[in-house]
């Protein structure tokens, strides 16, 4: 018997069938349609193309391009870093088109939850949504902290009031207040209702593309070639590893797009997520080599590594004016406001299917029943946010390096729960030539996230985990263990 409040699990189409029609596309919104007696709450159905496209692009840029754009060009050079991102987001491609097969086949807000429970143990299926609900929260925090930021940058008065100090980063009152304020919002749109925040997803990302155009090509026409020196930091191939090595964390969120795949318009078609999916890692992809080479061509970056927000510094030489400077940090807070959204989205939808499945608390499971959203799984997010952003600047790199890993085993996770339903299809009849592409498809997605999460944890490798990283993921393995031993234990006392 279904609890009150808590929705019911995805109905789920198989991925690998290829009927003759579009039957099975089709069924897999009209059997989510709530019947109008029914007493279980569901979540609203209001999203379009446009919102699943700018939660897709718009949960994975946000603001690195401005706050650690020092670290990028040291990892890489000017030209190793674009590389990086351009190799390491074209590897997404065979990932982002297993997400968009599963999407389609199994619209359900638990995504790589849904996806591995089809043909893994419940324990696999919960470690994988553990894991990926890391990858979307830690960028929650992330992007609050960074908020302050550029608050900071633009009004110097907010970096006073130092409360205490944090890996010899001080935290000062006023910028986190601004940071607390930000997530309070956030927290607020998304306990309202999700139309509210697509509505502030779509104004912050078309917004965001708008400025980004704006100042790329008035830098471009003052920049130099000169300026691109040193082209890489350390060998070629060591410099385009170092930066792909951190692409699984400021690439990850066009696979959210599935995380909110139950809150589709009725007419939404079904073959859209792919699309949304693919375009917003091309964009990505597009968004991130442009702005390096641009940063790189108008200034000598290479002088400007120790300075704060060098994106900004290096435009505002290159014009010799301040107001370059405010349009890029208009652009930035755009930006982060929207993939801090995003990524709430994302967060919050991963942390409400576990409870709807009974991984954790069921009550995290619960739907608001008048504004039909995750309301208990929104408040645990924005709660989540506030406490950690308390450790200030220092958790920024830290942060990129361990939200890499944890998206990367997603995407393994995920590509296997495919290969396993290929393989599944293909003993009950003969394989199809679509499905065999399908499964080389799968298997090449599986080697680039598998590749990715042994380029962070081999120790041989340059650029591996320190031990701040394994710190934090060990943190957040024992918080889910704990998690899961607490709903157990509640279960047998009950």
């Amino acid at each position: 018997m279904q609890k009150a409040g808590i929705a019911p699990p995805a109905v789920q189409c198989n991925v690998l069938r290829r009927p003759a029609s579009r039957l099975c596309r089709e069924r897999s919104y009209i059997i989510r349609a709530p019947h109008k007696s029914s007493s279980v709450p569901t979540l609203a159905r209001k999203l379009r193309a446009t919102d699943y496209f700018t939660l897709g692009w718009g949960t994975m840029v946000g603001v690195g391009w401005l706050v650690i754009m020092d670290d990028w060009l040291t990892r890489g050079g000017a030209l190793g870093t674009v590389l990086g991102f351009v190799i390491g987001g074209a590897l997404l491609f065979p990932i982002g088109w297993v997400y968009g097969k599963l999407v389609i086949a199994m619209p359900d807000a638990g995504g790589e939850i849904a996806y591995t429970s089809a043909v893994f143990p419940r324990s696999v299926s919960f470690a994988t949504g553990w894991m990926m609900t890391l990858a979307y929260f830690i960028v929650c925090p992330w992007e609050a902290v960074a908020v302050g930021r550029i608050a900071a940058y633009i009004f110097p008065a907010l970096d006073s009031m130092q409360l205490y100090a944090v890996g010899g980063r001080p935290v000062f009152l006023p910028r986190l207040i601004v940071s607390l304020s930000l997530t309070a919002l956030l927290t607020y749109l998304n306990y309202r209702g999700v139309r509210l925040s697509a509505t502030f997803q779509n104004w912050t990302s078309f917004g965001t593309l708008a400025l980004f155009v704006i100042f790329v090509l008035l830098g471009v026409s003052r920049g130099s070639a000169q300026h691109l020196a040193p082209l890489f930091t350390h060998s070629p191939l060591i410099s385009i590893l170092l930066v792909i090595q951190i692409v699984p964390y400021f690439m990850t969120g066009f696979e959210s797009v599935g995380k909110a795949a139950e809150e589709a318009n009725p007419e939404f078609r079904a073959g859209t997520f792919l699309t949304a999916i693919w375009m917003a890692i091309l964009i990505g992809i597009l968004f991130y080599a442009s702005i390096v080479a641009t940063v790189a061509f108008v200034a000598p970056w290479r002088s400007l590594t120790s300075t704060r927000f060098m994106t900004a510094v290096a435009f505002q030489q290159a014009l010799g004016s301040r107001w370059i400077v405010n349009i890029i940090l208009a652009a930035a807070l755009l930006s982060l406001f929207k993939c801090f959204n995003g990524n709430f989205v994302a967060a919050s939808r991963l942390f409400f299917a576990l409870g709807r499945r009974g991984m954790i608390a069921p009550r995290v499971g619960a739907i608001h029943i008048r504004n039909q959203t995750p309301s208990t799984a929104v408040l645990c997010v924005g709660s989540a946010t506030a406490i950690c952003m308390l450790l200030g600047d220092a958790i920024l790199v830290p942060i990129t390096e361990v939200g890499s890993v944890a998206s990367a085993i997603g995407w393994a996770a995920t590509c296997a729960a495919f290969l396993a339903m290929t393989f599944r299809a293909s003993t009950r009849k003969a394989s199809s030539n679509a499905s065999l592409a399908g499964g080389a498809i799968a298997v090449l997605g599986l080697a680039v996230a598998i590749g990715l999460v042994l380029m962070k944890v081999v120790p041989i490798v340059p650029g591996h985990f320190t031990i701040s990283e394994w710190i934090a993921l060990a943190i957040w393995i024992l918080l889910g263990a704990a998690a899961a031993l607490m709903n157990r234990t509640g279960k047998e006392s009950g």
